[in-house]
């Protein structure tokens, strides 16, 4: 099975355009003084990985967001739906 793991990486790389590119940025943010630039949900200093990791180790949404209170619901869903939308065109084209 492939980790999904590299789709965290998926939703700030060489694959999304400039209109996702906008919408990115009100989900996922990077910043070298935030977690060493590491790609985290907008406006907290939790990793988009770590809900990547929640999902594969069988976890649910509403789990994660209990132990991150500081994501919200939103940015969660938006951030599932870029990546979603980004691995579908990666495997069409």
């Amino acid at each position: 099975m492939i980790g999904l793991h590299w789709l965290g990486h998926l939703a700030y790389g060489l694959l999304v355009t400039a209109k996702q590119k906008s919408r990115v940025a009100d989900v996922v943010s990077v910043d070298p003084d935030i977690m060493h630039g590491t790609a985290c949900f907008t406006g907290t200093r939790v990793p988009v990985q770590t809900l990547l990791d929640y999902i594969e180790e069988g976890d649910t949404l509403n789990s994660f967001l209990k132990g991150f209170s500081t994501v919200k619901r939103s940015q969660a869903i938006q951030f599932l739906e870029l990546a979603k939308q980004q691995l579908i065109e990666c495997v069409s084209s």
